[in-house]
């Protein structure tokens, strides 16, 4: 079966816009990739990804200024966020934010793909939204 969903990567690096842009692809997703906030923010319309994979420090519009965004347009996507500065900080506030999942830089890709597949499965299967997978 061929994966048709789509997931937007925000990230500031290069790098790991190129890396995990290979990887989702590979795995059958359509991917969108975007290397600030900002120019993710104000590429949103109503079709939106399925999924955000989101870098929380990035200059200018940072990955906590997008998920406050998101929340106040009541924008449901879930998101994963990736950091390289992981801190019980930042991962309270992310998490506080709405997160989906949190995971630190170097990500392995067995668990962001897994993350990935946790996150969309309720969109994806018969199972309610709320119930454990």
């Amino acid at each position: 079966m061929i994966n048709r969903s789509r997931v937007a990567v925000v990230d500031d690096d290069p790098f790991v816009l190129r890396g995990v842009q290979r990887l989702l692809s590979s795995a059958g997703f359509t991917v969108e990739t975007y290397g600030t906030g900002a120019e993710f923010m104000d590429a949103v319309r109503p079709a939106e990804p399925d999924c955000i994979v989101l870098d929380l420090h990035m200059p200018g519009t940072s990955g906590f200024d997008v998920q406050a965004r998101l929340a106040q347009r009541g924008c449901t996507i879930p998101v994963i966020v990736i950091t390289g500065d992981d801190t019980p900080e930042a991962r309270s506030r992310a998490l506080r934010l709405g997160a989906a999942a949190y995971l630190s830089k170097p990500v392995d890709a067995a668990t962001l793909l897994a993350a990935i597949a946790r996150v969309l499965a309720p969109a994806s299967t018969d199972t309610h939204p709320g119930k454990p997978v």
